[in-house]
């Protein structure tokens, strides 16, 4: 069982009031008037027969919904505002926070209608850049060489996005650390007994970066889809028209979670306005070799041609 300790963090643009202990957040010293999220830990086992079927890991509702991790815990995320944590006999404590700031932040993020895309997110010249794509395509890694460019970083894996008065989206930043696997950690050169396992036995270590962390929010400019295939060579293309509403789609984060909450018009909506104020690139990579320091290089000169034509 975790052990209960009221603390108060800030991240993904939201003051968390929490009973669980979160070390990978930026800690608070005090709280005002205002938390926006509550976390706190309860026995969900009945509630969660009395809603799920046998097979069924995710039950989803209009104003809450809950899932089932095994050998881990059961969650509860309500109204945009609590998530509920049941851990489970023998649960590893790691584990259990790697779903609550993925997860659980991500059905809370919905629920509060702010845009929530899978990927990293980085800071060039004053504007955000997403870069997404299906798990194992190297979004981590090419976020990697792009701090290790001197970049910065607003978010790894979940990326929260919002419209301001202008319907230009912004991104907010979400908390001073990535995830690498092993193989990316031997490709920069950084030993793995230097930072701590996302939990017990697993090959993805969790890496701090606040010395390259931007803590401001930031206009979202473009989005990189990121995609590995069988071929050599690396490619770059727009994605155009009605693709575009696809590509925003696929890599909203645990977008399965719209259609059960009622959200789907929203994001609809949401896209609609976003599309007309940034850019969508499919770069297609291989998987033979380590191409994230050329990806950098890519992405860099593409943005460089785009100011020069465009303006921005």
């Amino acid at each position: 069982m975790l052990s209960k300790r009221d603390s108060v963090y800030r991240a993904f643009g939201l003051t968390i009031l929490s009973e669980i202990p979160l070390p990978e957040l930026p800690q608070l010293s005090g709280i005002g008037n205002v938390t926006d999220i509550v976390i706190e830990q309860s026995d969900l086992s009945t509630l969660w027969a009395k809603h799920s079927d046998f097979e069924e890991d995710f039950v989803v509702k209009r104003d809450w919904l809950m899932f089932h991790i095994p050998e881990t815990a059961i969650y509860l995320i309500q109204d945009g505002h609590k998530i509920v944590v049941s851990p489970l006999n023998g649960s590893d404590e790691d584990q259990i926070r790697l779903f609550l700031l993925g997860t659980c932040m991500g059905a809370v993020l919905l629920q509060r209608k702010i845009l929530p895309l899978h990927g990293s997110a980085i800071a060039i010249d004053g504007k955000a850049y997403a870069i997404v794509g299906d798990s194992g395509a190297g979004k981590s890694t090419l976020a990697s060489a792009f701090l290790k460019r001197g970049y910065q970083l607003l978010s790894d894996d979940v990326i929260p996005v919002t419209l301001n008065h202008a319907n230009v989206p912004i991104v907010t930043p979400a908390y001073p650390q990535q995830k690498l696997w092993l193989e990316s950690l031997t490709h920069f050169g950084m030993e793995s007994t230097d930072y701590q396992p996302l939990f017990v036995r697993d090959t993805k270590f969790a890496i701090p970066v606040e010395s390259q962390f931007a803590a401001e929010p930031m206009p979202l400019a473009g989005i990189f889809e990121l995609v590995k295939g069988d071929h050599q060579d690396i490619t770059i293309q727009p994605i155009e028209k009605m693709e575009r509403f696809y590509a925003l789609y696929a890599h909203t984060y645990r977008n399965f979670f719209m259609q059960g909450s009622g959200l789907m018009e929203w994001h609809f909506d949401m896209s609609s306005k976003m599309m007309n104020k940034i850019n969508i690139h499919q770069i297609r990579r291989p998987t033979t070799r380590f191409t994230a320091n050329e990806l950098v290089e890519l992405i860099l000169t593409t943005l460089k041609m785009e100011e020069n034509v465009y303006g921005y």
